[in-house]
Formats: structure tokens, C-alpha cells, sequence
């Protein structure tokens, strides 16, 4: 019979308050809990002024690495502003394979424009050839005449959408 390894580290998706993203993220960092939130730059605009507001990529949502111990998961849970874990039962918090959380930071990092995109779960799976992104992998999709690459969380049925030159991916 084989034991899981309990020291291993997983990464799940919380669901936190409405707008307590920041807020959340910040405890657990303090906390010493490894948790990422991606956000986006959006220019805001008042009646006097412009300004670049950073916004999460997925509202109500944030990711942390923790190993699957009890105390690690309560620990999580007794955060301020934590609701709960994402996974297929109420009890049970579902692992994010990790290469989504590696797409999604490499993403969030190329400083590009993004834009929240519908979960996609059918569609061709293409790999970026060359430039910063060379090695990412998602779905390509066609709107309006111009190319995007989609990169999907299954566990929040939420991706992001990157546009793209059509000819600078390859089919993986």
C-alpha cells in the first residue's frame, strides 16, 4: 500500500471574500504561507485624474503551496477573509497541476496585455516557438480576426487569453 508523501507540496485555489484578494494575500505572506495572486494593470479613470490600478486576474481567488497537512489547511482556513478551498468535494482540496500555476506567473510576469478569458476546455493546444513566452503552452483561439492563446485553471473554470501572431505557435 502506498502512503502519500505528506512533506509535498501542492498548489490549491482559495475562495476568498469579494475584494479581500489583497488583503488575504498579504496575510498569508506574513503567515509565511508561499501564495500567488495573479493581477493585471488597468488604467482607472475619475472625474480628475488617470491612474494604472492593479486588478486580480481572477476575482474572489488566490493560490497557495502548501503540503496537504491538517494544520497547514486550517491555517489557511482560519485567515481572515478565506471562505474556502476549491475541489470536487466540500472537504476535499483539489491539487492544481503545477505547470498551470508556472503559465500563469511566466504570464503575469511578460508584463503583456491580458485579458480574463471564458474556461476553455476544447480546442487545439499550442505551444509559443520563440520571443519571452518561447515554451507556453495553452489554446489558440480565433476572435474577430486576431489570435489568442488561452490558458486555463481547470480547478476555477477561469482562464486568461493572450493575443498572439498565429504563426509564432506550434500545435503540441
Amino acid at each position: 500500500m502506498k502512503l502519500n508523501n505528506i512533506s509535498e507540496l501542492y498548489w490549491y485555489a482559495i475562495y476568498v471574500k469579494s475584494r479581500h484578494e489583497f488583503h488575504v494575500f498579504e496575510r498569508l505572506s506574513s503567515a509565511n504561507i508561499d501564495a500567488f495572486l495573479p493581477t493585471m494593470e488597468r488604467l482607472s479613470k475619475w472625474k480628475d485624474r488617470k491612474k494604472m490600478v492593479s486588478f486580480p486576474l481572477f476575482p474572489g481567488y488566490l493560490f497557495v503551496h502548501i503540503n496537504k497537512s491538517y494544520n497547514n489547511i486550517l491555517t489557511v482556513l482560519k485567515t481572515n477573509g478565506v471562505v474556502r478551498f476549491l475541489g470536487i468535494s466540500p472537504r476535499e482540496p483539489e491539487p492544481i497541476p503545477e505547470e498551470q500555476i508556472i503559465s500563469l506567473k511566466r504570464v503575469v510576469e511578460s508584463k503583456e496585455l491580458l485579458d480574463p478569458y471564458p474556461y476553455l476546455k476544447e480546442g487545439q493546444r499550442v505551444r509559443i516557438k520563440r520571443g519571452s513566452l518561447a515554451g507556453l503552452e495553452g489554446i489558440l483561439v480565433e476572435k474577430t480576426g486576431q489570435h489568442s492563446l488561452v490558458i486555463s485553471v481547470d480547478i476555477l473554470q477561469r482562464g486568461v487569453s493572450l493575443q498572439i501572431d498565429a504563426t509564432e505557435v506550434e500545435v503540441v
